[in-house]
């Protein structure tokens, strides 16, 4: 049988254990206490609120804004300015040597007989054969802008001999010339040498991207 000691014993265990729970649930309920308290924080500072009553609301979905391309509308907005007239005089500018040329104030005469030998890589053309001038002339305005866009310099416009043509005279190749003189970005042009087209086509030089700061009315 146990002795008192041990009994003794056994009752101070008990009283430890029975400590320690008590003291486990003061701490559990002081941890409940606390987070009441932060939950209820907002309440505890400004009182006891009251949810409005709902008030129904008008769903007004408008259209979504119709996406629009700024560089196309650009572009557009340049087509619409640009008037390249075929009524424009341009045999004051022109050089009416054998093979007819044109260039810009400050454009060197080097440049067009460098152009005229083939020392410019043609690097685009665009062939005008078979449009009406309304047709080549919206052609070649387009044709010369985004070539000057990509950075390019040296480009071959086709417009025919006219042999079609009433009277097999070079309308529309008087015409080109016209339009290409009123063109900005051109700075310079040649009749092509034969073996790049002779009578039937032009060489055209296109000033660099950084030498157009606006376009002509």
């Amino acid at each position: 049988m146990p002795g008192l000691q041990d009994l003794k014993q056994i009752k101070d265990q008990l009283a430890a254990q029975a400590a320690r729970e008590k003291a486990d649930q003061a701490a559990r309920a002081l941890v409940a206490k606390r987070a009441a308290q932060e939950r209820n924080l907002f309440e505890t500072a400004v009182g006891k609120v009251q949810r409005l009553p709902t008030v129904a609301r008008a769903d007004l979905k408008l259209p979504a804004p119709r996406a629009t391309v700024l560089q196309h509308e650009l572009d557009a907005q340049a087509a619409l300015q640009e008037s390249l007239s075929d009524e424009f005089d341009v045999s004051s500018l022109l050089d009416t040597d054998q093979d007819l040329s044109f260039r810009r104030p400050g454009v060197g005469a080097d440049v067009v007989q460098k152009l005229r030998k083939g020392q410019w890589s043609i690097q685009r053309q665009v062939d005008l054969h078979g449009l009406r001038s309304d047709e080549a002339r919206e052609a070649m305005g387009q044709f010369i802008r985004d070539a000057h866009k990509q950075g390019l310099r040296c480009v071959r416009v086709v417009h025919g001999k006219g042999l079609g043509s009433p009277g097999k005279a070079p309308v529309l190749k008087d015409k080109v010339l016209r339009w290409l003189v009123q063109k900005a970005e051109v700075i310079a042009f040649v009749q092509a040498p034969p073996n790049k087209g002779g009578a039937g086509a032009v060489l055209v030089l296109l000033a660099p991207v950084r030498a157009i700061t606006s376009r002509p009315a």
